[in-house]
């Protein structure tokens, strides 16, 4: 069985995916940007407020699947500049605590609507 995953706590999505698929006890996200989902516009600011709204939109996902971010077993994260790794760990880390995911961080050259940072997660459902 698979759910499609779909809230307005986040982005609509900006082309033929879904937001979340729930399957086999895991829920896969697609990645989140910085797009604030009341307006769908890009938030204003550097990486730590595009990270705050990233891991907020990933969140909103996360719930209407009926689990959290608690329950992340491993993340991806695309940053446009590799400088702003360190920036972008401070916000990280006050939403994952004491027992973050496995993680991937890479450097893209480009990312949907030049935004700073995008990251999916996978979590137990």
């Amino acid at each position: 069985m698979r759910d499609v995953i779909a809230t307005d706590q986040a982005p609509k999505a900006i082309g033929p995916y879904s937001q979340a698929i729930r399957a086999a006890g895991l829920v896969f996200t697609s990645g989140q940007v910085a797009i604030d989902p009341a307006t769908q516009q890009v938030v204003a600011g550097d990486i730590a407020a595009q990270t705050d709204r990233v891991l907020k939109n990933l969140s909103g996902v996360l719930k209407a699947a009926g689990t959290s971010l608690d329950k992340a077993l491993r993340c991806t994260v695309f940053l446009k500049n590799m400088g702003d790794f360190a920036a972008m760990n401070e916000v990280y880390e006050r939403y994952f605590g004491q027992a973050p995911p496995a993680r991937t961080t890479v450097e893209a050259a480009r990312l949907p609507k030049d935004v700073l940072v995008e990251i999916d997660v996978v979590a137990l459902a």
